[in-house]
């Protein structure tokens, strides 16, 4: 039986253009209720955070609409706290429920670490990570007190690897990956998952970019796996999965087995270098890794000693 999202409802931000118009038309043709959220700002975002254009957010709406779906659009702003509970409360006065949370609102100011001004390093951050925290402070409680929840945040390739000359755009999607795993620890005992999309899709964050020698990158490659994390089907929380080109993947952060020595010098750590980076017998650690990784270096420690 195909997977559907009959009777749940669904809040997308950035959901009038690119990969968020992907998500939403998804989840609103799978029966899904969903608020489009978009304030159809320029790609750098709206400087002016009073000026929206309604007509993105709108049109995604007529389209669900007319395939038979429900939708409403919002207009306000995800990189205000104000505008974060706006946007849930759109949810909660439409339908009276909030099921699933997909934070995609993004934008985009270039600029090395030398250069960035201060006013494109609060906008980047403002939208991307502020405004993932915005959203979910007011969506978590009502989904901790339903027993039920499903958030997707959005981090890219510059977030997990880094990129030159867009070190706020870095450094808003990395945060996003600590983001999630706070929310999966703290909505586990009530259902609650919290996983983070890696997407790479041509959409208008890409103008400017030579993409002639890309593989097929639309954004419907991208939408089945965030549907998946969206769904009540997922089994995972606190993970990283990638979509790129067809491509799809798990992201995770992992250690080296590492060496013990009940003291160092730096002399000793030269030499002994290589076999700390050692990968050969990688440690991962799952939605668990703070305590994880403590007790397993300290049982290290421990088995050394005795």
């Amino acid at each position: 039986m195909a997977l559907r999202f009959d009777g749940r409802v669904a809040v997308i931000t950035g959901g009038g253009r690119g990969l968020g118009r992907a998500y939403a038309e998804l989840l609103g043709g799978l029966g899904a209720k969903v608020v489009v959220n978009d304030n159809g700002s320029v790609i750098k975002g709206a400087n002016d955070p009073g000026r929206t254009d309604a007509g993105p957010a709108q049109e995604v709406v007529d389209a669900i609409r007319a395939a038979g779906g429900k939708a409403i659009a919002c207009t306000d702003s995800v990189a205000t706290s104000a505008g974060g509970r706006a946007i849930i409360q759109a949810a909660m006065d439409s339908w009276g429920r909030i099921d699933v949370l997909i934070h995609n609102a993004g934008n985009v100011r270039y600029g090395s670490i030398r250069e960035l001004s201060d006013e494109d390093l609060d906008a980047v951050l403002g939208v991307h990570l502020k405004g993932g925290f915005n959203v979910v402070r007011a969506a978590f409680p009502h989904m901790c007190d339903a027993g039920y929840g499903r958030v997707v945040l959005t981090s890219s390739i510059g977030g997990v690897y880094g990129n030159t000359n867009c070190v706020n755009y870095a450094m808003a999607k990395s945060g996003m990956i600590g983001l999630s795993n706070v929310i999966a620890l703290e909505g586990e005992a009530h259902n609650v998952k919290s996983n983070v999309i890696v997407p790479s899709a041509v959409t208008r964050m890409a103008d400017g970019l030579d993409i002639s020698q890309y593989p097929p990158l639309g954004p419907e490659l991208v939408a089945p796996m965030v549907g998946w994390l969206a769904h009540e089907n997922c089994s995972v929380s606190g993970e990283l999965y990638a979509a790129v080109g067809g491509r799809m993947a798990e992201v995770f952060i992992g250690e080296t087995k590492g060496v013990y020595q009940p003291d160092w010098t730096i002399d000793q750590v030269d030499a002994r270098i290589d076999a700390i980076r050692d990968k050969a017998e990688p440690k991962v650690f799952g939605l668990h890794g703070h305590v994880d990784h403590l007790v397993y270096s300290f049982g290290v420690a421990r088995d050394a000693q005795t």
